[in-house]
């Protein structure tokens, strides 16, 4: 398998500091704070938020796909601020808390890695080296790094860039499979990634980047988002399968249930949640896969997408509609959150 390291020769110096880092160079630039309150009424953007995760701040932070922004909200008062990234349309996608304490996130069009420092809110970010790579998700490795899926639409990668010092490091998928989607950390110190184009399950050894594949049993299953269960399992979707699915990391058995999902995560409740495409919240069973129940968003075509737990043990997810949803598992309650103009 050929491992490629990347090395960053240079970047435009129009921004307010450069500088070098091992080899990799990155630009660091103070944003101006958008603070915004919580609404119900008002007129919002169309952003087409994406990803969500929990910070070491104990805030949520998220990605606005078409504002070229990162978000950030309070669950204590949902009160949000926005970051406007320096690469113009850089279109970001994932984003994970990393082992630094930063933020971190993939940016799809603007082909590069990028952190945001939750205590000075400066971002900094990392070109990457591959032709046209475009990076998607993003989680944080066993080993300290931060792992993230890429593609360049002929070839797919899976990379691992350093906490430390901005070094990114490629490794090549044994079989061109196009389309690599989420990545997550699993229970056996290795990282556990989609192939929506390979139709398989992929893992990656953070020691030796040894890359293994597991084929889905039905095929065009096109795996989308994947997480570490409550049960020791990995659970992925299937946006063409229509099922959920889980993979044994002893055995690398899949087992396949009848219920189609968007993305997923384990929950304070030691079940699995997932977003839904009929506007709805969903509660699976990790003992036999069965659907327990769903509730229905009620912001009419949310647009439901990434999902995640908060510090106050709830279920947090974004909507395309410009709203952070947040869902209590206790209660079944729902409150939305609106990103003001």
């Amino acid at each position: 398998m050929k491992k490629i390291k990347k090395i960053i020769l240079f970047l435009p110096i129009s921004f307010l500091t450069v500088i070098t880092v091992c080899g990799c160079q990155s630009k660091i630039i103070s944003n101006t704070t958008q603070t915004t309150s919580q609404s119900t009424n008002a007129g919002y953007r169309v952003y087409n938020l994406s990803a969500i995760t929990t910070g070491p701040d104990g805030n949520l932070w998220f990605t606005e796909f078409l504002e070229n922004k990162i978000g950030r909200i309070s669950p204590e008062t949902g009160v949000t601020s926005e970051y406007n990234i320096p690469t113009v349309n850089a279109c970001p996608s994932g984003i994970t808390a990393g082992p630094d304490g930063n933020l971190w996130f993939t940016e799809l069009s603007g082909h590069k890695i990028g952190k945001i420092s939750p205590s000075d809110d400066k971002i900094t970010e990392y070109p990457i080296s591959i032709d046209f790579g475009i990076p998607h998700s993003i989680t944080s490795g066993s080993d300290g790094n931060l792992w993230f899926t890429e593609t360049n639409g002929q070839y797919a990668y899976i990379c691992k860039i350093s906490s430390t010092t901005g070094n990114i490091t490629e490794y090549s998928i044994p079989w061109v499979s196009g389309d690599e989607e989420g990545i997550a950390s699993g229970p056996d110190g290795n990282l556990w990634f989609t192939e929506s184009g390979g139709n398989k399950i992929g893992k990656i050894s953070p020691t030796t980047g040894n890359i293994t594949e597991f084929v889905i049993p039905t095929a065009g299953a096109a795996p989308e988002s994947i997480t570490s269960g409550p049960d020791g399992n990995l659970w992925f979707t299937e946006s063409g399968g229509n099922n959920i699915g889980k993979i044994s990391p002893v055995t690398g058995i899949i087992t396949e249930y009848p219920h189609s999902g968007g993305h997923i995560t384990s929950g304070p409740d030691g079940n699995l949640w997932l977003t839904e495409s009929g506007n709805k919240i969903g509660k699976i069973s990790p003992s036999d896969g069965r659907l327990i129940a769903n509730y229905e968003v009620p912001a009419a075509n949310s647009g439901a997408i990434g999902i995640t737990v908060g510090p106050d043990g709830n279920l947090w997810f974004t909507e395309t509609n410009g709203k952070i949803g947040k869902f209590s598992p206790i209660d079944g309650k729902f409150t939305e959150y609106r990103i003001l103009p």
